[in-house]
């Protein structure tokens, strides 16, 4: 099948494309669709993340786990919604954080698409969910696509920063070459756990700091 995505995504990832896996998750979103069940993002979303953040243009990497599973609310970008939807309790931790450590307003809105369009590739291990069941394709190949990702970052870049919240995105950094990438670990912005580690974590400057010793331009993190 041909895949739409932007071009230097692309063609990193071409060798996925034709693996067995690819073409079951692909397989499975169809018969899904077909049984009438509702899949979230709409397709033409499921790659928005390296939509907006070109291959060439990867600094840093948050991970998330699966997309948003009320109507409305995935657009492909991990812990981010359209403007319009009131900012989930994870990203109202997240935008708490970015107040405390740099001094940002706290936004309104919970579209993150302005970070992703400077560089931060808002990544979810999990591309797709049925509506109203969270990770309910956890289990069907995307995980695979998105561990090639992360490896395809980790080996073809450097000085990339990756961001992982909680111990679903810490299990990801086997997969990262520390000897040319940072990695920042941190509990789970969720209300559940954020106190017990993302709160005072200081990671936004953190990567700035990073970027800025590595000869690269800082992140705006302002929405």
């Amino acid at each position: 099948m041909d895949v739409k995505m932007e071009p230097g995504w692309k063609e990193a990832l071409k060798s996925e494309f034709p693996k067995t896996y690819f073409q079951q998750v692909v397989t499975h979103l169809k018969m899904e669709k077909m049984g009438g069940k509702h899949i979230y993002p709409p397709g033409s979303q499921i790659f928005n993340a390296f939509d907006k953040t070109p291959f060439e243009l990867v600094k840093v990497v948050i991970i998330g786990q699966d997309p948003y599973h009320n109507p409305g609310q995935a657009h492909g970008l991990s812990f981010s919604v359209p403007d319009g939807i009131a900012p989930p309790p994870s990203l109202q931790n997240i935008y708490k954080e970015l107040a405390a450590d740099l001094g940002l307003p706290i936004p309104k809105h919970g579209n993150l698409e302005k970070w992703a369009e400077r560089g931060v590739l808002l990544l979810n291990a999990v591309l797709t969910v049925r509506a109203n069941e969270p990770a309910s394709h956890q289990k069907i190949g995307w995980m695979d696509f998105t561990n090639a990702v992360i490896r395809h970052i980790s080996d073809q870049k450097e000085h990339v920063v990756f961001l992982l919240w909680g111990k679903f995105a810490q299990e990801k950094q086997v997969l990262i070459d520390e000897t040319k990438h940072l990695v920042l670990k941190a509990a789970h912005p969720s209300p559940l756990s954020a106190h017990a580690g993302f709160f005072g974590c200081k990671h936004f400057s953190r990567t700035n700091e990073y970027l800025v010793r590595n000869g690269i331009d800082p992140i705006d993190w302002s929405l």
